[in-house]
């Protein structure tokens, strides 16, 4: 077979081919002697557009979340798997199947560098990257570890509710103001949260009364998140997803409350833990993709990745892990992250995906409220601030992974993102028709610093609270009629178009081919001013699929035109 070529024509030619991977990509891939981790990149799925039915269950509290808070309206695309043919074409080049994303369109595999090869000449591989990873080190031992009455040697809050006595973990609840939200019958019921981590020992006292509905080890293939010694597991394996999940929903009164005690829980665990946490992004794709599927309202991730990226990677759109949470979003999920660790270190700011442009991204301060010296900052390359928000990250209390009744202190912003994540369940409980924006921006726009936001602190310490009854804020009206650059971009399923509003307008978006025909009318009506985001799927205005090639997108009102190009890869 012949290397493939897809070439698409305009005032230039452009063309995407499947080459050899760069010498400095092969490190990253490489695993042992000769065995490489990579994601193979397909053409298409076939004609799905055209009404092939999607060959992945999703259940109804997803397609009513997505009918709800998303913004891809057609989703057949992504809940249709890469074509069965590819990838055993692929996996009889020699590869061994890995995982497989059906939002990317792509199947990470391990193979040798000669069999990798072969696999370039495929007619409908686009292009093959690493499958990167990021070896977390830790901040620092835990300080205590040991049995309940352990703990309370250091217990010195004052703060008690009449009704939820919150233990050691007083201090860290009510800086974000949730126990407010708990007095007025705010526990997160009715939410689905995903955890992405490394596990969890669920035989721990604050995990006996939570609502577990799911639960898969995307490290071993089963549903076993506890640790299987026997398949591999360390010792510590759990012990971070264990400490996490505890923070966002642990309930032990007297000695622990998280949050959203009452939320659904799905426990994926993503990650490899040896001396070190080993995080494989693919695995984090896999976890993501099935939340979503289960109906999660919300994502929370404690992980990050800089491995083998440059700064100018933290722009949105170029890690794997960011355009797999942006693609989230767009289903309705709510994306929680933490920024990263690096603030002590050279690399000094973001991991991704914290990068995403609509996810809430989480730093740490300690108990007074300042922030750690560990604690990542912006902005990102393409000088948005960040993080969003911040919460308590240094001396959290959390569960110990060691005793089913013990109690321990964490610091990082691992473990401050879960108390993010928890409020954001109470937020959506109270406003259940608030699409991930409106939550995002709620807390932000409620938080101590969102008058004079920073790259420290983002826009501060989250007020629960007040997230919860946020009405809206006027300033936010665009000061000027502007199209954005479409993302993804290329794409070979939906794309999304952004366009600012300063006054209200009657305004036409459309789709126009290279020779100027329109194809795809996406807007033709008056619209108040504001901030609007729309999808094109690639169809055109008979919904029909049209071809690979450069497309335009027309933004016309009464005084003002843009237009911006768009990719259409088949």
């Amino acid at each position: 077979m012949s290397k493939m070529i897809l070439t698409v024509l305009c005032l230039f030619a452009m063309s995407f081919s499947a080459e050899m991977m760069t010498q400095k990509q092969l490190q990253i891939a490489k695993r042992d002697t000769d065995r490489y981790y990579v994601w193979v990149y397909f053409t298409d799925k076939g004609s799905v557009s055209q009404g092939v039915k999607k060959n992945v269950q999703v259940h109804s509290k997803a397609e009513k979340r997505r009918l709800i808070r998303g913004t891809i309206k057609d989703s057949r695309w992504h809940d249709t798997n890469p074509l069965n043919d590819y990838v055993k074409a692929v996996e009889a080049a020699g590869a061994k199947l890995r995982k497989q994303s059906r939002w990317l369109n792509a199947i990470s595999i391990e193979i040798s560098k000669d069999q990798l090869g072969e696999i370039l000449t495929l007619p409908f591989v686009t292009h093959v990257e690493p499958v990167r990873r990021y070896i977390k080190k830790s901040l620092s031992p835990e300080q205590l570890d040991g049995h309940s009455s352990v703990m309370k040697s250091f217990h010195n809050s004052e703060i008690q509710r009449a009704d939820i006595d919150y233990g050691f973990a007083a201090e860290q609840i009510t800086q974000i103001h949730v126990n407010e939200a708990h007095d007025a019958g705010y526990y997160g019921e009715g939410i689905t949260i995903l955890m992405l981590d490394s596990g969890f020992n669920l035989v721990h006292e604050s995990f006996d009364s939570l609502n577990i509905t799911a639960t898969y080890d995307f490290v071993q293939d089963d549903s076993v998140v506890v640790n299987q010694i026997d398949k591999g597991d360390k010792s510590d394996q759990h012990n971070h997803g264990t400490s996490t999940f505890s923070v966002l929903g642990g309930y032990m009164p007297g000695y622990l409350v998280g949050p959203a005690f009452k939320a659904n829980f799905l426990l994926a665990k993503t990650e490899i833990v040896g001396q070190e946490i080993e995080l494989e992004e693919d695995n984090f794709v896999a976890g993501l993709e099935w939340g979503e599927s289960l109906g999660a309202d919300i994502a929370s991730s404690s992980i990050g990745y800089n491995d083998w990226y440059s700064y100018e990677d933290m722009d949105g759109k170029t890690a794997v892990t960011t355009r797999a949470v942006n693609i989230a979003i767009s289903l309705g999920v709510l994306v929680v992250t933490s920024i990263g660790n690096e603030g002590n270190n050279d690399w000094f700011h973001m991991t991704a995906p914290a990068d995403a442009e609509l996810v809430i991204s989480v730093g740490a301060v300690n108990a007074s409220g300042v922030i750690t010296s560990f604690s990542s900052r912006g902005p990102t390359f393409d000088k948005r601030i960040k993080p969003e928000v911040v919460a308590r990250g240094y001396k959290t209390v959390a569960a110990s992974p060691r005793f089913e009744n013990g109690y321990i202190q964490k610091d990082g912003t691992s473990i401050s993102t879960p108390l993010v994540a928890g409020a954001a369940a109470l937020v959506l409980q109270a406003n259940p028709d608030w699409d991930p924006m409106m939550v995002r921006e709620a807390l932000m726009k409620t938080a101590d610093r969102a008058n004079n936001p920073d790259n420290e602190y983002g826009y501060g310490i989250i007020n629960t609270w007040e997230a919860i009854h946020y009405s809206g804020d006027p300033p936010s009206i665009p000061d000027e009629i502007e199209l954005y650059p479409a993302f993804p971009n290329p794409f070979n399923a939906t794309t999304t178009i952004r366009y600012d509003l300063e006054s209200d307008e009657f305004i036409s978006l459309t789709i126009i081919d290279i020779l100027g025909r329109k194809v795809r009318a996406l807007v033709h009506s008056f619209q108040p001013a504001g901030t609007y985001w729309i999808n094109w799927n690639g169809l055109n205005n008979q919904d029909q699929i049209v071809g690979a090639g450069i497309y335009f997108i027309h933004l016309e009102t009464d005084r003002h035109s843009d237009t911006k190009k768009v990719v259409l890869l088949r």
